[in-house]
C-alpha cells in the first residue's frame, strides 16, 4: 500500500480491534505528517473522533502525539521494528577549570624523639632438681616351714629365702596334729586325722600280734620251769 493514502475506515476499525486484543500495530507516516514521513511507529491508543481529527495516538521514539487517519498508513511487513528516535545534539562540554597554583609553605620537619625501651634484666633461673625417689627398704626374706609325713614318720623343715633354718627332723604325730589345728584348714586337718587313724589300726594289730606271741612265749616258759 502506498504511504500516502492514509487509513481507511476499514483499517481505523481494524487497528481499533487489534488493540482491543493488546496489540499495537505498527504504521508508517504519510507525507501529511512532514518531515518524519516513512518512519514507522505505534499505535498505542483510538480517542473519540468526534472530539478531534487527530484521535490516532502514536508512540514515536519517546513521544506520544495523535495524528489524523490521513497522516498514517497501515506499515508493509518487513517495515523495521525499531522506531527511529530523533538524535539529540549533544551538549557542548564545559572548559576544564584551570587550577589555581597552591602555595605551600615548608616548615621544618622536627625529628621525633625516641622512646628508649625499657630494659628487662633477666635472671638465671637455677636449674630444677631432680626428684630423688625414695629407695624402699628390703625387707626380710620369706619365711617357709614344711609338715611332711612320708613312711610313716612327720617330719618339720623350715627354709628363709634360700638358707635352710632346720633340716626335716621327727615329730610326734600328736605334734602334727596340733601343727594342723593351728593352721584351721578343715581338708588337711582331716586328711592328718585319717593317717593317724590309719596308723593307729595298724599300730593295734601289731601290739594284738606281739601280745598273741609274747602269751605263747610264756606258756612255753611255764612248761620248761615245771620240767626241773
Amino acid at each position: 500500500m502506498d504511504a500516502g493514502q492514509g487509513l481507511s475506515t476499514s483499517e481505523v476499525q481494524s487497528i481499533r480491534e487489534a488493540l482491543a486484543a493488546g496489540r499495537k500495530p505498527r504504521v508508517v507516516f504519510t507525507a501529511a505528517a512532514g518531515q518524519i514521513a516513512g518512519q514507522v511507529g505505534q499505535v498505542i491508543e483510538l480517542t473519540d473522533p468526534e472530539v478531534s481529527d487527530e484521535f490516532v495516538v502514536v508512540r514515536f521514539g519517546r513521544d506520544e502525539l495523535p495524528f489524523s487517519p490521513a497522516d498514517l498508513a497501515v506499515a508493509p511487513k518487513g517495515a523495521g521494528r525499531r522506531v527511529v528516535e530523533p538524535k539529540s545534539e549533544p551538549e557542548p562540554e564545559a572548559p576544564p577549570a584551570v587550577a589555581a597554583p597552591e602555595f605551600v609553605l615548608d616548615t621544618p620537619r622536627v625529628p621525633a624523639q625516641r622512646q628508649e625501651e625499657p630494659k628487662v634484666e633477666q635472671t638465671e633461673k637455677p636449674p630444677a632438681r631432680r626428684a630423688v625417689k625414695a629407695v624402699k627398704p628390703k625387707g626380710p626374706a620369706g619365711l617357709t616351714v614344711t609338715l611332711a609325713y612320708a613312711d610313716g614318720e612327720w617330719t618339720v623343715a623350715a627354709q628363709q629365702g634360700s638358707k635352710a633354718l632346720a633340716k626335716p627332723y621327727v615329730v610326734k604325730p600328736a605334734e602334727a596334729l596340733k601343727m594342723v589345728a593351728l593352721v584351721d584348714v578343715p581338708g588337711v586337718q582331716e586328711a592328718v586325722e585319717q593317717i593317724l587313724g590309719t596308723e593307729r589300726a595298724e599300730a593295734e594289730q601289731q601290739a594284738e600280734k606281739l601280745r598273741a606271741e609274747l602269751a605263747e612265749i610264756e606258756a612255753r616258759l611255764a612248761e620248761l620251769r615245771e620240767a626241773r
